[in-house]
């Protein structure tokens, strides 16, 4: 099990060198780009070079990386070109707003869609099944920049009981991320319910479950001891993989309710061409992506001990 563990924890330090590789290069390869980008396109040649001089852009390129990956590995990503600041001062802040909308998204995904799956489930080809199989699809199918209007018209505007915004201009405030939740947990609750179905249907039709039935042991306790651990193996790592979507994927749902957090930044980073701000903004989102799924490995060999002891 520890020869596992370092395994995995080595190819995460190798996903991580590479992806570093690869975003340097593409972002940092020109030193001219980098200090028209941060200079503005109307600096003259004389002042990007010193400017390069200044910040060791005229060193060699393995240099330069391996001066960079240090400063990066410590927290420091330079300063944003937009913000005058270090890139460090917005990035935690922001990746913290993510983290508090993430949080309280899956507090409400995860259970829902696990009792939702494993009823469904437990009864393949029922009314149950088939009912919360339709509710799934349907709110799986509509996408956030869609859900998102029509939540905020219904409760916004018709019956006025939600703010509109999520900017937390006046503090942290519960009541605003209630919209902007609503529509993630809305998308994101049928995918997981979905696996946790399939999941659930299939150990259903093992031998061990008909064995435990034909026995006479409780339904209750053939769900709740054999069949219910067993189902949760495959839901555990959609669940996890969902992580990511979370950090970075919800760029519609920050974007649209002002919400600051993670995905905003990103936008914002982008549009900016706040290259700084990028690099540190991809690091991130590819460390937890890497770690997510890794504990996703580690997770699921506890939860299946066939693999465990192979």
């Amino acid at each position: 099990m520890l020869i596992f563990i370092m395994r995995r924890l080595g190819a995460m330090v190798l996903t991580m060198l590479v992806v570093s590789i690869l975003l340097f290069l593409l972002l940092e390869i020109s030193p001219g780009n980098v200090a028209t980008k941060v200079l503005g396109p109307y600096s003259s040649d004389e002042q990007r070079a010193i400017w390069l001089e200044e910040n060791g852009y005229n060193d060699p390129l393995p240099l330069r990386y391996v001066r960079w990956l240090g400063n990066a590995v410590q927290g420091d990503f330079g300063e944003s070109i937009k913000y005058k600041v270090p890139v460090s001062e917005i990035l935690w802040p922001r990746l913290w707003n993510t983290a508090v909308l993430g949080a309280a998204t899956m507090a409400v995904v995860i259970p829902l869609a696990l009792v939702l799956g494993v009823l469904a489930g437990m009864r393949e080809g029922s009314k149950t099944d088939r009912s919360i199989s339709v509710l799934s699809i349907v709110t799986t199918s509509v996408p956030e920049f869609a859900s998102a209007p029509m939540l905020q018209a219904f409760f916004v505007f018709y019956l006025a009981l939600l703010p509109g915004t999520s900017s937390m201009i006046g503090g942290f405030n519960p009541v605003e991320l209630i919209l902007p939740v609503m529509v993630l947990v809305l998308y994101d609750f049928g995918y997981v319910t979905r696996m946790t179905r399939a999941s659930m249907a299939e150990v259903m039709t093992t031998h061990y479950i008909r064995t435990a039935i034909l026995k006479g042991l409780p339904y209750k306790v053939v769900i709740m001891r054999h069949a219910l651990r067993n189902a949760l193996i495959a839901p555990f790592t959609v669940i996890m993989l969902q992580i990511n979507w979370l950090l970075s994927g919800v760029i519609v749902v920050e974007f649209f309710f002002a919400y600051k957090g993670f995905g905003f930044l990103i936008l914002d980073a982008s549009l900016n061409q706040d290259i700084f701000l990028i690099e540190a903004c991809a690091m991130v989102a590819v460390f937890v992506a890497v770690a997510t799924q890794a504990l996703a490995d580690i997770g699921y060999t506890y939860l299946n001990p066939r693999i465990r002891f192979s």
